[in-house]
């Protein structure tokens, strides 16, 4: 199929375009997760998950949003 047929489809809402994807495969670019180690002393860890538990986040992804926002900004995108 053509990006313009499914571009149609997908414009007109005539049905659902994911059936046309395998999703299973699917991946984003530079999104892949590389594990990294990080120490931080015991009030940080302390403080990061009195936040965390404030905004209902695990403390992973308080960490993942405070580093994405900074690093976006520095960027100035």
């Amino acid at each position: 199929m053509k990006a313009h047929d499914l571009d149609k489809k997908f414009d007109n809402n005539k049905e659902d375009v994911l059936d046309h994807f395998d999703l299973d495969t699917a991946t984003r670019p530079n999104r892949e997760a590389k594990r990294v180690n990080v120490d931080f002393p015991s009030w940080m860890v302390e403080s990061l998950d009195k936040e965390a538990q404030r905004l209902g986040v695990t403390r992973q992804s308080l960490i993942k949003l405070w580093l994405a926002d900074r690093l976006e900004h520095r960027s100035g995108a």
